[in-house]
């Protein structure tokens, strides 16, 4: 967000106003050695006196345009701006006549040339405020399209986001429903918990966009209990981490669809061991395998668990997944930040 009132500085409005009365007025400034020596020595200070006032006073009224323009016209028509401009400037010509006419009892720079400058002025200011008022509204345009950039990223993330819970909520039930008809009422409450946990972790994500790989794991500890106990000894995980690692950052929720996937697309029986590892590799990135024993009929999924996850590392980091599927292993690269 632009601070205009840094650009509105009244220090900063007196320093442009003194540069342009100068450009305006410079003209005069060269004849001035000329001028003064054609006058009597008694009257030059008077000659000096009377041009630092008319410095000042084009500075004064070029500050006086410039503020009105930048702080209080608002309309995007030139000439309306233009008009505003001109009844100020014809008001101060006729003010500075007066007041040369009193110093003088004649009007002295007064002519052709002083008109001319108060155009100089009306113009310039008139230009100067139009052009930053243009300015002024390409850049609040520009933040309001930032603004709903924002605002669509995170609609969609969250939308993405809460496609998850409900893939997930179903599986966690039969895992459920499977202890509860063997009556294990030690493991059931166990399982229970750690179910508490992975749904705590999961209601509390939107409210985050990257996490460490710390948190992320710490979830999958809890989430690693349930698949266990639901496949018996028929399911084991590998998690080979440095410590150091851990503090890398990685969209929310980026293993589940993939162990979830894992689960859905797999045979897992005394026959078929599932083994997941989950490390780091050299470019940094979590990789995530597992042997591919593929079902014997297609699993019922709606098959947004990987598309998913490669749009929120899109809408996230702007990085994008790696996955490698050679018919034996399936692996899955997530980049790190």
């Amino acid at each position: 967000m632009i601070d205009w009132s840094k650009i509105y500085s009244p220090y900063k409005l007196v320093f442009i106003s003194l540069v342009c009365a100068l450009f305006v007025i410079y003209p005069e400034v060269t004849w001035i050695p000329w001028e003064l020596s054609k006058l009597e020595e008694s009257k030059r200070v008077g000659y000096i006196a009377f041009f630092v006032f008319r410095y000042g006073f084009y500075a004064a009224l070029i500050f006086l345009l410039i503020k009105l323009n930048l702080q209080k016209l608002k309309t995007p028509s030139f000439k309306i701006r233009l008009g505003y401009n001109a009844l100020i400037t014809i008001s101060a010509y006729v003010l500075y006549g007066l007041i040369s006419f009193l110093i003088y009892s004649k009007v002295r720079h007064f002519g052709s040339l002083v008109l001319f400058q108060f155009l100089i002025m009306c113009l310039l200011t008139t230009f100067t405020g139009y052009i930053f008022f243009l300015y002024k509204e390409q850049k609040k345009k520009e933040q309001e399209i930032e603004q709903l950039k924002i605002e669509n990223l995170q609609s969609r993330y969250d939308a993405l986001t809460n496609q998850i819970n409900p893939h997930f909520f179903f599986n966690s039930l039969n895992g459920l429903t499977s202890l509860i008809r063997k009556k294990d009422n030690e493991v059931t409450l166990t399982y229970v918990n750690k179910l508490s946990d992975v749904f705590r972790y999961i209601l509390q994500s939107d409210k985050k966009g990257l996490v460490t790989l710390g948190e992320e794991l710490e979830f999958v500890d809890a989430f690693r209990y349930m698949m266990e106990v639901r496949f018996a000894n028929k399911l084991v995980y590998h998690i080979e981490m440095d410590p150091k690692r851990l503090s890398y950052k990685i969209p929310v929720l980026s293993i589940l669809p993939l162990l979830d996937n894992i689960v859905v697309h797999n045979m897992i029986d005394s026959d078929h061991k599932m083994e997941i590892r989950i490390w780091l590799n050299e470019a940094q990135e979590l990789v995530v395998s597992n042997p591919i024993y593929p079902k014997l009929s297609s699993p019922v999924t709606n098959g947004t668990g990987l598309k998913n996850l490669e749009n929120r590392f899109s809408l996230l980091m702007n990085k994008q997944i790696r996955i490698e599927n050679d018919g034996v292993t399936f692996l899955v690269y997530l980049p790190l930040i």
